[in-house]
């Protein structure tokens, strides 16, 4: 039934098919208590909220006996960090250069499990990272990798480029072997970290550019804000600089290949960008989920950060936009990028109603 199973799944484009129990992975439930007691989470309150049922499969879903780990290559088939050499750009993460993974990936689950139930039987639920399924502690349990020092999967066919995905079934399907843990001693990741969140295998969210330029909901700090350099969405250089890329693969799939104007798109045109072209522009793709406001205060740092002169009339025309923290980012972008005299200048300008 399994290697029925995996070829099934190798047919319908995943690039792995891992089986592993429902159990609960041992001590899950007390590093996510512990985790989630420091506050790690920052604002992700649905993590607390859902705490419970991301302990263990069979917490979501009692019936379940086995279940079936997918992964998706979405490898980079450049430089993955080229962008950040040129800071009149904008660096989007891998993974959303393309059309949102969820769609494509929550597609074909669902086709591997509906020809599961005719061809084997059982009862079947489909996840991805969207519920409250602790992945990577999964995969590592079913073979499909293991969790490196950067806390994502590592694979030893894929590198740090895995799309994951799970099928929960109630049929009894034997485990496959863990895969052992190959970081040794490298701390590529650790070392290649812009704001220093990676220590030892745990993650702080609340200094991590992708938890912050994504799930934060507020003002990026201000000690943050000049690490962040021209990262716009996302930040992936913990997992480029795993040396186990070497053996990664460029991506196929249609759906994960980079959208030529996210590669590296130009400030200017960004910061223009009001609600309608901004969801014109990310239609289809994971960034649109953030809204307008929150990419453009991460435009606007990375615009600050940039010391190009040429920039400060697209940082000074969004002092007044209506969103509280873009103006706020827009004073901090010009503050970097203006002399002190002249910045006061401009501020007591667009005080006092001017132009």
């Amino acid at each position: 039934m399994k290697e029925s199973i995996h070829k099934k799944a190798l047919q319908l484009g995943f690039a792995e098919c891992r089986f592993t129990t429902a159990e609960a992975v041992p001590k899950l439930a007390e590093d996510l208590a512990a985790y989630l007691a420091d506050g790690r989470h920052g604002t992700m309150a649905w993590m607390a909220e859902t705490a419970a049922r991301r302990a263990s499969p069979r917490a979501l879903w009692p019936e379940a006996r086995s279940v079936i780990v997918l992964g998706e290559n979405y490898g980079p088939g450049k430089a993955p960090l080229a962008a950040l050499a040129h800071p009149d750009r904008g660096h989007v993460s891998v993974y959303a250069r393309g059309r949102d993974y969820h769609d494509t990936l929550k597609k074909r689950l669902k086709a591997l499990a509906r020809w599961l139930v005719e061809r084997h039987g059982g009862e079947v639920k489909v996840f991805t990272d969207t519920a409250p399924v602790m992945e990577k502690p999964l995969a590592a349990r079913s073979g499909a990798g293991w969790q490196g020092r950067h806390t994502n999967l590592v694979s030893r066919r894929f590198g740090s480029w895995l799309f994951l995905g799970e099928i929960f079934t109630t049929l009894d399907l034997s485990a496959d072997p863990p895969e052992a843990d190959h970081c040794g001693s490298c701390r590529a990741c650790q070392t290649a970290c812009p704001t220093g969140a990676l220590a030892d295998g745990r993650i702080e969210p609340r200094r991590c550019i992708s938890y912050l330029s994504i799930e934060h909901k507020g003002s990026i700090p201000a000690e943050l804000r000049p690490l962040f350099g021209n990262r716009i969405y996302g930040c992936d250089d913990c997992l480029a600089a795993c040396p186990w890329n070497k053996f990664a693969r460029p991506v196929a799939e249609a759906d994960y290949l980079p959208r030529v104007e996210l590669l590296a798109p130009r400030l200017a045109d960004l910061a223009q960008l009001d609600d309608a072209a901004f969801r014109a522009l990310f239609a289809g793709s994971p960034i649109k989920r953030i809204g307008r406001d929150r990419f453009l205060r991460n435009v606007l740092v990375a615009i600050g950060n940039s010391g190009k002169a040429e920039l400060v009339p697209s940082a000074e025309r969004l002092l007044g936009d209506a969103a509280p923290v873009i103006r706020a980012m827009a004073v901090w972008a010009l503050r970097r990028l203006l002399p002190a005299d002249e910045w006061r200048r401009v501020i007591a300008r667009r005080r006092a109603g001017g132009k």
